[in-house]
């Protein structure tokens, strides 16, 4: 399996911020890791071996991107109001760096699909939802889709729009909203089994119903925790829709 290492100074971010690409060829796959872990999580915890198949015949190239989660929902000492700061220049490093990078080697028109897991899955999720013009669409496990249990009940622009079950709830122009009701890659998959809260999913199962947003929602059994070894079962058998593998 070829793998390709990089590293540049985002200047979105002020930090230097490694990327890892494994595959040759295929359909993009955005990685963003669970909690505040880094780029090579998904390596470290076998969902890359989980999903070789995909990437050993050319049907996906897969880049796993570190988090900043540390240093914006998961940072304690932080005021909210820095926190979802770096969530909104996290968001311009993808958009003004990673993608850039992935259409240079994917080419111009590439459209990634986004996965996560845990508050990954969140990460992954608000990437496409705010930019379907650039994404194809999300899997999204086991995840979260409200950053306002992060912040202490503080509210301004920069909660609103990276909180998709805000923006969400009011969108209702002609651009972002018509795309959206044409998606034919929108998954949200949970368990119900230990740590897991499918009720977080289909709430927002919910939310993308009242849009009239297509997408599936994918409950897992009271045995499906919240934990690697079902992601690894999870991420392959979407890719298989996605990517032609029966």
């Amino acid at each position: 399996m070829r793998r390709d290492t990089t590293s540049w100074f985002s200047h979105n971010l002020g930090m230097d911020m490694p990327l890892v690409a494994y595959g040759h060829a295929g359909y993009p796959l955005l990685m963003f890791p669970t909690a505040a872990a880094d780029y090579l999580e998904y390596e470290r915890f076998y969902l890359i071996d989980a999903i070789k198949y995909f990437i050993e015949n050319g049907l996906i190239r897969a880049y796993s991107i570190n988090s900043v989660n540390k240093y914006s929902l998961l940072n304690r000492e932080s005021h909210p109001a820095w926190k979802v700061e770096m969530l909104s220049r996290y968001d311009k490093y993808i958009m003004e760096e990673v993608l850039p990078l992935i259409r240079n080697e994917c080419g111009q028109d590439a459209k990634p699909l986004t996965t996560g897991a845990s508050l990954g899955a969140l990460l992954a999720a608000n990437t496409y939802f705010k930019h379907s013009d650039n994404f194809r669409g999300t899997i999204a496990m086991s995840g979260s889709y409200d950053i306002y249990n992060y912040l202490e009940k503080y509210y301004d622009d920069n909660v609103y729009f990276n909180n998709p079950a805000m923006y969400l709830k009011n969108l209702n122009d002609d651009y972002h909203l018509p795309r959206l009701r044409k998606a034919d890659a929108i998954v949200i998959a949970t368990g119900q089994g230990a740590y897991e809260a499918p009720d977080r999913s289909r709430e927002f199962s919910a939310l993308l119903h009242s849009k009239g947003i297509p997408h599936w929602l994918d409950i897992w059994g009271h045995d499906v925790a919240h934990d690697w070894v079902w992601w690894r079962k999870m991420l392959p058998y979407y890719l298989g829709k996605f990517a032609g593998q029966k």
